[in-house]
C-alpha cells in the first residue's frame, strides 16, 4: 500500500506560468520604428529671443481709475458769444480749435447727458472720462441737450458741462458741436492722451 503522501508526490506538478518578458521603454520602442532614419542637418539658424513686454504703469492706472470727483458746480459768468467760441486749455495751439471745429478728429465716443439732473450728469460725466482716459480715446461727443424742457427754457447742463470739462485736467479743448452733430446741445471734446 502507498502511503497517501507519495501519491502526493506521483502527481505532476502543473506548469507555472512563464514569468513576463519586461516591456520595452517608449525609446526603443520609437528606435526600432523609424530604423535606419537620419536626422536633417542643421540650417545654422539663430532661434531670437522673445519679445520683451513693456512695463505697465500700475500707479497711473490707479490713478486714472481712482479719480474723484473734484469738480465743482459754481458756473462763471460768461457771455453766449464765449460759449460759442469754445475752450483752449493755456499751451495748446490756436489752430486745434479750428481743426476741431471742421472734425479733423474721428469721433471715438459719444455721452448723451440730456434730460439728467445734475448730480446724475456729473457722475456720469466724470466715469466716461475716466473711460475715455483708459480707452485712449481722442476726441468724443457729449450730448447736454439745449434746455428746452427745463425751468424757464434756460440750458442748465450746457453750462455746468462746459465749466466741468474746464476743471478737467485732461481735456485739452472743447467747441459747440456742428448742427448736423448736435449744435448748441452737445460740445465736441479733445482729450489728453494716455500715456
Amino acid at each position: 500500500m502507498q502511503s497517501a503522501t507519495s501519491t502526493n508526490l506521483a502527481k505532476p506538478k502543473p506548469p507555472q506560468a512563464a514569468e513576463a518578458a519586461p516591456a520595452p521603454d517608449d525609446a526603443t520602442l520609437f528606435r526600432a520604428a523609424v530604423g535606419d532614419v537620419s536626422p536633417l542637418p542643421d540650417p545654422g539658424r539663430i532661434t531670437p529671443a522673445p519679445a520683451r513686454v513693456a512695463p505697465t504703469p500700475r500707479q497711473r492706472a490707479r490713478d486714472t481709475t481712482t479719480t474723484p470727483d473734484l469738480l465743482s458746480d459754481h458756473v462763471p459768468h460768461s457771455s453766449e458769444s464765449e460759449q460759442e467760441l469754445g475752450f483752449l486749455r493755456p499751451g495748446v495751439a490756436a489752430q486745434t480749435l479750428r481743426r476741431l471745429r471742421r472734425g479733423h478728429w474721428p469721433i471715438a465716443d459719444e455721452l448723451d447727458l440730456h434730460g439728467m439732473n445734475r448730480d446724475a450728469a456729473r457722475t456720469y460725466l466724470v466715469s466716461f472720462l475716466n473711460q475715455c482716459n483708459e480707452s485712449h480715446a481722442k476726441c468724443v461727443r457729449i450730448i447736454h441737450g439745449k434746455g428746452l424742457s427745463s425751468k424757464n427754457n434756460e440750458p442748465v447742463l450746457k453750462q455746468l458741462v462746459r465749466n466741468w470739462l474746464m476743471q478737467r485736467p485732461d481735456v485739452l479743448a472743447f467747441v459747440p458741436a456742428q448742427p448736423a452733430e448736435g449744435g448748441s446741445g452737445a460740445v465736441i471734446v479733445l482729450l489728453k492722451q494716455g500715456k
